[in-house]
């Protein structure tokens, strides 16, 4: 059984953040989102691993390699534009060759794995075994209408009347009759090949097609509120460990990693908290659900429920929260008069500024 791995699509719901980095790569718990689908894969008993790859596929080259670093072997495969993700199975066809495959998005995370689902799905002949959920906004997915012992009636993308709350997770299982399915269909009105339309194919020929409703964590990654809640669970379970140095002046309370290299001075750190390598925090609270990544500057600052990325900077600032903060970011106050904000934001950013009362 082989894996095909998503990784090219553009990501602009995380716009900024993505205009220069791959949405896969934006780390959760101080760990690239794709690493854990990888990671899943390996742990279901899967070595060979097809990685989809566009725009980002550099990055995305330069940070998998050969994948020998996750145990598995990798192949990319180049999509030249983000054509949908029937349009990925068909140019992976010959890589697919005539082997079952997971398909798993390289932006979905779900905790505990999909080894019981990989094995589930061997046992049996089904065409398709597809992952369904329950959601609160069904619109904004690709949902399941289902019939008697969870057989697939109907598939429907993004509807604006959803047949129910069921929407599809993003990791799929197919057979061979898939490659069948992504050429028959026709692109749909975005322009793209719908994996649901080739599902549905799937079912109105009369292919078995069956469905698991995932019961534990599973989040799309793709906003910013998605990326800080799956970030909250992932930190909910890290095992403490002190691997830095912190001054007597600085405590830390909870579940918190502090990793080699990072520096605390007069600070605290209050978990769940991971504190990544080179990092140095000097008169700095760090609340909870907070993941800092490596080689970052953080002084005079409170900073809670957020993810800041590699080699940002921070001085000086009163608080922050529920935020993201990118790469080589500079997060200042202006000395200058008069006193005022000063910006330099790219295309797409979202900045809400605290003011005081009468202004």
């Amino acid at each position: 059984m082989k894996a095909l791995v998503l990784a090219g699509g553009s990501g602009t719901r995380l716009r900024p953040i993505t205009h220069t980095s791959a949405k896969q790569l934006v780390p959760v718990a101080n760990k690239p989102v794709l690493f854990y689908g990888l990671e899943a894969i390996r742990d279901a008993g899967i070595i060979d691993v097809g990685i989809i790859v566009g725009e980002t596929a550099a990055e995305i080259e330069a940070a998998v390699g050969d994948g020998s670093a996750f145990g598995i072997h990798v192949t990319y495969i180049r999509q030249e534009a983000p054509l949908g993700l029937a349009h990925a199975v068909l140019i992976a066809q010959d890589y697919l060759a005539d082997e079952p495959f997971v398909m798993y998005l390289g932006d979905n995370l779900i905790i505990g794995g999909i080894a019981s689902l990989v094995e589930e799905f061997r046992r049996t002949t089904t065409d398709a075994l597809i992952l369904l959920t329950k959601v609160d906004n069904p619109s904004a997915f690709g949902v399941a209408e289902l019939g008697a012992e969870g057989r697939i009636i109907r598939l429907v993308e993004k509807p604006q009347d959803p047949p129910s709350d069921l929407a599809l997770v993003g990791v799929y299982m197919f057979g061979t009759a898939v490659h069948e399915a992504v050429r028959a269909i026709k692109p749909s009105a975005r322009g793209e090949l719908e994996i649901t339309e080739a599902i549905q194919w799937l079912v109105d020929g009369g292919r078995e097609v069956a469905s698991h409703l995932v019961e534990g964590y599973w989040k799309d990654t793709g906003r910013l509120a998605d990326m800080l809640e799956t970030n909250r669970h992932l930190l909910e379970s890290i095992e403490p460990a002190i691997h830095g140095s912190v001054d007597a002046d600085s405590s830390i309370v909870g579940r918190v990693v502090i990793e080699e290299g990072a520096s605390l001075v007069r600070s605290t750190v209050r978990g769940p908290a991971i504190i990544g390598r080179g990092t140095t925090l000097v008169d700095t609270y760090v609340g909870p659900f907070t993941s800092i990544f490596h080689s970052c500057e953080i002084e005079r600052t409170e900073i809670e429920y957020s993810i800041v990325l590699e080699r940002a900077t921070i001085r000086g600032i009163g608080r922050i929260e529920d935020s993201l903060i990118g790469r080589d970011v500079e997060v200042v106050p202006s000395a200058a008069l008069p006193k005022a904000h000063r910006l330099m934001l790219g295309d797409h950013s979202r900045v809400s500024v605290a003011t005081t009362s009468g202004t």
